[in-house]
């Protein structure tokens, strides 16, 4: 018997049969879907970086060029300087004074206000009555402007016959000066941002410990732990990154006061800070170099000096506040763990 070959076109069609087909050309609405989706995700987020490259990053190259050169307020451009403004800035003895008074005023407000917001957040937490109302009341000093508190709190630390002095008189102390003393000046205007700030603060915070499961607070309370020993074990190490953020945020507020110096004491000396500056602040230092000394260049340079001080503090109290807040991060994870054994027995039951 003899074998015949196959014939070429079934050869040909076996080997069509077996050979995988080639990648199917995509359609033009297939492409565009795929770009679609690859793209998408920076066209959302462009517009933050085109206004952030406009108003952020543009004007600190700006301001960083204007250091480097001679620039006054009105003539303009000027001689390349170098580091020469810079040098001429940190030989100023008033710049260190601005330094000293900025570092003062943000101890005395940022400290407390940290404090005292995290204590009316926990309050507020607790189920008082009328919540709604005790959250707009908190927040209503931070609606009013920094002009109608500053000119408001000048009129109460009056040291001729203001409501502070008032007060003291009558538990049989005498006028203190309030305008011209350093560190009742200071006290004064930590008074004020405090009074403007709190209630903000408290109001992030609150909306962080309502967030906070209730059964961690259950199952410790049944293991004995009190109130203070629930806040500083389960509320802090729970709320942590919001709290980072409120002391970021006070940090770099705090640095940057300007408007309650400049109208604390206006009718002395043109309101730079005081008759001998002794409550002047960095920025405001920066606005008199600026405008009154019409030296852009060197205010340029205490402006660059001014933001790698926020930044330094910025991160130093960010490691603070990561180290406390994460002091009792394991008797958080044992309530974790106590409370899913308690859920654990209730369903047993």
């Amino acid at each position: 018997m003899t074998l015949t070959a196959p014939p070429a076109q079934a050869q040909t069609a076996t080997a069509s049969e077996t050979t995988p087909d080639a990648r199917p050309r995509r359609s033009w609405r297939h492409r565009a879907s795929r770009f679609d989706q690859r793209a998408s995700p920076y066209l959302y987020i462009s517009p933050f970086f085109l206004l952030f490259g406009l108003v952020g990053l543009f004007p600190l190259l700006y301001t960083v060029y204007v250091a480097v050169h001679e620039w006054d307020l009105l003539k303009g451009e000027g001689g390349f300087v170098g580091l020469g403004n810079f040098v001429e800035i940190l030989g100023d003895g008033m710049f260190w004074n601005s330094i000293r008074n900025t570092l003062s005023i943000f101890l005395l407000s940022a400290i407390p206000q940290l404090g005292v917001a995290l204590a009316i957040a926990a309050l507020l937490d607790r189920g008082l009555r009328a919540p709604t109302f005790w959250r707009m009341s908190v927040l209503i000093p931070f609606v009013v402007t920094p002009v109608a508190v500053a000119i408001i709190f000048s009129s109460v630390f009056n040291e001729a016959d203001g409501l502070a002095n008032n007060l003291l008189n009558l538990v049989g102390i005498a006028h203190q000066q309030w305008k011209h003393d350093t560190l009742l000046s200071h006290l004064a205007i930590a008074i004020m941002v405090n009074f403007r700030w709190t209630g903000y603060n408290a109001l992030i915070l609150l909306a962080a410990m309502q967030s906070v499961p209730r059964d961690l607070y259950e199952s410790a309370a049944l293991d004995g732990a009190g109130a203070v020993r629930r806040f500083f074990s389960i509320t802090i190490p729970t709320i942590r990154p919001t709290l980072i953020f409120v002391v970021i945020t006070a940090t770099i507020g705090g640095l940057q006061i300007f408007a309650e110096p400049r109208l604390f004491d206006v009718s002395t000396a043109g309101g730079i800070g005081g008759s001998d500056r002794q409550f002047q602040t960095t920025v405001l230092f920066l606005w008199e170099l600026a405008f009154f000394r019409r030296d852009l260049g060197e205010a340029s340079a205490v402006a660059i000096l001014l933001f790698l001080l926020i930044v330094g503090i910025g991160v130093i109290n960010f490691l603070i506040s990561r180290r406390i807040a994460t002091g009792d991060a394991a008797t958080s994870r044992r309530a974790r763990r106590r409370a899913a054994r308690t859920r654990v027995e209730e369903d047993a039951r």
